[in-house]
């Protein structure tokens, strides 16, 4: 269904440490005359992030706020974030590749409208090094998740899932690479469930799990 001018675009920010592969696969999804958000703010924490200079080739504005300076204060360097968000009148945050915790502050502050893309299907391998570790677990299903962002890391309501089987020849990089292809379908397909309005902090997740074995 095409938006129209009764169905503003969502405005969403994308927060990136790096080079921001899930930004530009959500920049390509909003190009679409009805996709109902529109990408309007990149921010960095890292000055050298590569994705800067791709969001800068999109034509979407990009502010770097370095965490350095604050050192370990933490809710300073997200205060001055959230300025930055609500000067540009941002409704949506997404964070793909910020590699930093979040404040319980930050997160009550967006609750429902903070979103992230995590490379395993949460529950399972949480944190870190997911690749490895399904591997070292011996799982025969593998994948991404998007969700609601929490105070406790990874544990928020789950937005949509999808899922890769795991082949018995897999290496850690092999596995990554077809995990990534899924991010890049997934996330742009979360953020357009959050955006209509057809999924929240409180709704049924959208779920693919065809390659769980039985």
């Amino acid at each position: 269904m095409r938006v129209t001018k009764s169905m503003a675009k969502k405005r969403v920010a994308i927060l990136i440490s790096g080079r921001g592969s899930n930004m530009t696969a959500l920049i390509e999804a909003a190009r679409s005359p009805d996709y109902p958000a529109e990408i309007v703010l990149v921010v960095s924490n890292r000055p050298d992030a590569a994705g800067l200079a791709s969001a800068a080739r999109a034509g979407i504005a990009t502010v770097v706020i370095d965490h350095r300076p604050f050192g370990e204060d933490r809710e300073a360097f997200e205060r001055a974030l959230d300025d930055v968000l609500r000067g540009h009148r941002i409704e949506l945050v997404c964070l793909a590749g910020f590699m930093r915790l979040l404040t319980a502050w930050f997160v009550a502050r967006w609750s429902g409208r903070l979103i992230n893309i995590h490379p395993a299907l949460l529950p399972d391998f949480k944190g870190l090094h997911t690749h490895s570790r399904a591997l070292a677990a011996g799982v025969k299903a593998h994948g991404a998740t998007v969700h609601f962002v929490a105070a406790e890391m990874d544990s928020g309501p789950i937005i949509a899932q999808e899922s890769v089987s795991v082949l018995d020849d897999d290496t850690e990089e092999s596995l990554a690479a077809r995990v990534l292809a899924v991010e890049h379908r997934l996330y742009p397909r979360a953020l357009r469930m959050v955006a209509e309005g057809g999924s929240t902090a409180t709704a049924v997740p959208e779920t693919d799990f065809s390659a769980r074995g039985k």
